[in-house]
């Protein structure tokens, strides 16, 4: 047995939102409020070490609308994302983070878009408030690389705050790659997408979950996930420098039989050699990040544990069960909430 038919899912990753997440879950109601129609609020809990969990477990109490999903720990925004989708009961489903940076109204926006048709609506950017100078350029700069080394046309400017139709969901339920780039895998999939502009604020209250070194991981899986050209870059290089060497070597030998120009010459030898090791250490990280992600791929291990749920009929629980992995069909049975 199912949950009864749902219009709106709302899917809200967390992680150490104690300080957000109730003004969050008010936005969200007045908003949602708002269509007359049924809805649903799926927050996530991606291994938050403050009270996030706590908090929303007590809105769950009063509030049928309001679904909790425990991870066992922190399998990151991405996967937070792709487990939402995967609970979502909604016809039309909404991913928006908990910073509230991304203005719960506009979702109205992306429904009005959605019922005219549209399968995918994604939120542009038109400003980002709040932001350093080096966060602006580095997203900016981002967005352009990805998009001009893939096929795939990945809209600039926008993040992961969209709305997408429930067959793109169920699309999107079978793609189970472990490095995930959700905006590129539905940019992939296709289907009728459209955006709708907004400006971005400030965060309400807390910090980034985003420093530069998630930034860079986070940039890396979707240029990894979605374009071949950086080992094409690498094989061009090699030969080039491969082709430079030899004509440096036809040189060198010219210049040791006929002239006596040649000396021995230790800094200019440290300064080949290092420049080459250099390149070569380069180039084999970049297929080391390719060859990561195939052993990723081949382990198999579920994209995430979930440790406890709350807000869902128990006579869904064990509906849902028979659609998880068997280690969690076999939890979800025995610990209906």
């Amino acid at each position: 047995m199912s949950l009864p038919t749902t219009t709106y899912s709302i899917i809200v990753p967390m992680y150490n939102e104690e300080e957000v997440i109730e003004h969050t879950y008010e936005r969200l109601k007045e908003v949602m409020g708002r269509t007359g129609e049924s809805y649903e609020l799926l927050f996530v809990n991606d291994g938050s070490k403050d009270r996030t969990v706590d908090l929303v477990r007590m809105i769950c109490e009063f509030d049928p609308h309001v679904r909790l999903i425990d991870f066992s720990r922190n399998f990151g925004h991405q996967i937070a994302i792709t487990a939402g989708m995967d609970h979502a009961h909604g016809e039309a489903i909404v991913i928006i983070d908990a910073d509230l940076q991304d203005p719960p109204e506009v979702i109205l926006d992306m429904i009005a878009k959605w019922k005219e048709g549209y399968e995918v609506v994604y939120g542009q950017r038109l400003k980002r408030k709040g932001e350093t100078v080096f966060k602006k350029l580095t997203a900016m700069a981002f967005y352009r690389l990805l998009r001009s080394m893939t096929t795939v046309d990945i809209p600039i400017d926008t993040g992961d705050f969209r709305l997408i139709d429930r067959k793109v969901c169920d699309v999107l339920r079978g793609l189970k790659e472990k490095n995930r780039f959700v905006r590129g895998l539905i940019s992939w999939i296709g289907f009728r997408q459209t955006s709708v502009e907004y400006v971005r604020e400030e965060r309400f209250a807390g910090e980034t979950k985003y420093p530069l070194r998630k930034m860079l991981r986070f940039a890396m899986d979707g240029i990894t996930s979605f374009s071949y050209k950086p080992l094409r870059i690498a094989a061009y290089l090699g030969f080039m420098l491969s082709l430079g060497s030899f004509i440096y070597l036809l040189v060198i030998v010219f210049q040791r039989l006929f002239t006596d120009t040649t000396e021995a010459g230790w800094a200019s030898l440290m300064a080949l050699s290092l420049l080459f090791n250099g390149i070569i250490l380069i180039l084999l990280g970049v297929m080391g990040e390719y060859i990561g992600r195939i052993y990723d791929e081949s382990k198999g291990r579920p994209l995430y544990i979930i440790r406890d749920r709350h807000g869902y009929p128990a006579s869904s629980s064990e509906a849902e069960a028979e659609e998880s992995s068997p280690i969690e069909a076999e939890r979800l049975k025995h610990h209906a909430p």
